[in-house]
């Protein structure tokens, strides 16, 4: 065998050698890169599922966040709504124009006859004073109270005070029907 023979025969081995090397080099890489494209694809899948799952939970918190928002509001309008009835109710009664008033001073004074000390001395609010003074009473003024109507009446020494003022039984008769205010002005079965 000559020297030319061998060597082309070391070149041939060696290309075949090369090629196997080659080929196993690419079907390694294949193998890398399946794997790689498989790890990609598993990644990927868990974070768009992470990604839903969060988008999800978001479009809940958002959904309730706005429905607590618009509750409040509602809420809110509602306490305005009743405020403002409440202060029309509150300014109608301190009204001296308000029907039926001087019957009702006669009520309470007459109530007043019956559960009070003559010696007590009746402090009016001041819209009301002509019309108590003008009954008669028979118990002694004071000073003008701070009120809606009505008066009070309270010892020589001030250790006793009755009040039959407007407000007292205002608020009274608006707690006691409240639940019937909103279902009127609110529709609330």
């Amino acid at each position: 065998m000559t020297l030319e023979a061998l060597a082309s025969e070391i070149a041939i081995a060696a290309k075949k050698e090369a090629k196997g090397i080659t080929d196993a080099a690419k079907t390694e890489a294949k193998g890398i890169l399946k794997e790689a494209k498989d790890e990609a694809n598993s990644y990927s899948e868990d974070i768009n599922a992470r990604a839903e799952r969060e988008s999800a939970q978001i479009e809940t918190e958002t959904v309730a966040s706005a429905r607590q928002a618009n509750q409040k509001e509602q809420l809110i309008a509602r306490r305005e709504e009743l405020d403002t009835t409440w202060d029309a109710i509150r300014e109608q009664v301190g009204s001296s124009s308000m029907k039926g008033r001087a019957g009702l001073i006669k009520i309470l004074l007459a109530q007043a006859k019956g559960e009070a000390d003559s010696d007590m001395i009746l402090c009016p609010v001041g819209i009301d004073r002509p019309a108590l003074e003008k009954a008669s009473s028979g118990f002694d003024f004071g000073n003008d109270v701070d009120g809606l109507g009505g008066f009070v009446l309270e010892t020589q020494d001030g250790s006793v005070v009755l009040d039959y003022r407007f407000d007292g039984r205002l608020e009274e008769s608006w707690d006691s029907n409240l639940s019937n205010v909103t279902s009127i002005l609110f529709g609330d079965a």
